[in-house]
């Protein structure tokens, strides 16, 4: 790298898809992770102790945090822009290398993303826009969706009239997006944007949903990279690339540079595929295939790993070799539910997996990640033998 960078992480992993080492830093909250990584890299990770968890701007704005920033001469990456960071940092005249947090928030938003994608909008599944009071039942299941949602939140099935009614007393004059409902398993692509290229990473098939690990039917708890070529034939698996491209190449020429994902459904009934979700940031996965793809790397693989291209983007360096593919490796998040869980996270180190363990205690918050150099799923909802090792230990009394 030709610059100085400095990422500023809530989460030490939203960094480490690359080595913090030579002219790259990292500044995060302390944590047993962050603290064990810390021992490993000590002159790269600044760590922030306080009495909470705090998040990204509030630790940007730490008067430490500006000392270090500046001591550094360094310039700054974040996991998701914001305007209040975008906002603090221009007025300390420090170089933000993320994109542009007004068009990121148009993308992402689930009202505005249908006017920005404007004939692409055909990519998604049949939908309209409306204000929920108006909304009609007409015998069918359906997503609503507010304008913002996290982790699978801002998602709701409506199954019959009175759970409409419900949401139509609550917020009778909200706007939200009305989507038909499509059953099937889900599938998500990281994604890096250069000034003159698109960089596809791995299809990874989505774990959401599944008991006990969320309490939440529509959160991603997870990926597995050895399950989309099962699932989907290589003519969907065009169709899924060609999709990505379509979506990356608008974004481009509205300025986008960096990484994001999409996640897209595989409609069983119809058997088709329809465009779900637009992750206008880096996404939570980047990490992991980072990782899996250096694995791959140490066995004389050429090509770059889908954090280093996100950083090089950011950059404006020349990519010249392709991202690393790679066809196997899972994750799986344990999200905080109203179940009190008593995990013997040893058990599961024992059991040959990485665990990474979260300081959080927000509903459906991330409370520990597992980790697995090989799939863990069979098919669409349904654990293989590494897969049940884990849920086995997790169900333990």
């Amino acid at each position: 790298m030709a610059s100085r960078i400095v990422y500023i992480a809530r989460d030490i992993e939203r960094a480490l898809g690359k080595e913090p080492i030579g002219d790259y830093f990292i500044i995060t909250n302390e944590s047993p992770y962050s603290l064990e990584m810390k021992k490993k890299y000590t002159e790269n990770i600044y760590l922030i102790k306080k009495d909470e968890i705090l998040d990204t701007y509030e630790i940007l704005i730490l008067p430490e945090v500006e000392e270090i920033i500046n001591k550094l001469k360094a310039e700054i990456i974040v996991f998701k822009n914001t305007i209040h960071i975008e906002k603090f940092c221009k007025e300390k005249e420090w170089i933000l290398l993320n994109p542009s947090a007004e068009l990121g928030e148009k993308i992402e938003n689930k009202i505005s993303q249908i006017s920005w994608l404007d004939e692409l909008a055909s990519l998604l599944p049949p939908h309209s826009i409306s204000i929920i009071k108006n909304v009609k039942w007409e015998n069918k299941p359906f997503i609503l969706q507010w304008s913002h949602g996290h982790t699978g939140e801002g998602t709701i099935l409506i199954k019959n009239e009175n759970e409409l009614k419900v949401f139509q007393e609550k917020f009778p004059h909200r706007e939200a997006r009305i989507t038909d409902f499509i059953k099937g398993p889900m599938f998500t692509i990281n994604i890096v944007v250069t000034k003159d290229s698109i960089l596809l990473g791995n299809i990874s098939y989505q774990i959401t949903g599944i008991l006990p690990f969320t309490e939440n039917p529509f959160s991603t708890i997870g990926n597995d990279w050895s399950l989309p070529h099962t699932i989907l034939s290589e003519k969907q698996i065009e169709q899924f690339r060609n999709i990505a491209e379509t979506i990356a190449k608008k974004m481009r020429e509205d300025g986008w540079i960096g990484l994001f994902g999409i996640d897209i459904v595989y409609d069983e009934k119809r058997d088709m595929l329809y465009l779900i979700e637009i992750n206008a940031r880096q996404p939570a996965s980047t990490t992991y295939e980072s990782e899996l793809q250096n694995i791959i790397r140490k066995n004389d693989v050429r090509g770059i790993n889908i954090f280093e291209a996100h950083i090089s983007s950011l950059l404006n360096l020349p990519i010249k070799e392709s991202i690393i593919p790679i066809n196997d490796g899972a994750q799986i998040l344990q999200r905080v539910t109203k179940k009190i869980m008593n995990i013997d996270i040893q058990e599961i180190i024992n059991a040959r997996f990485k665990v990474i363990k979260y300081s959080n205690t927000k509903p459906n918050a991330d409370l520990f990640r597992i980790q697995s150099e090989r799939g863990i799923m069979e098919t669409h909802n349904k654990f293989n033998k590494e897969g049940k090792k884990i849920l086995e230990i997790v169900l333990e009394p």
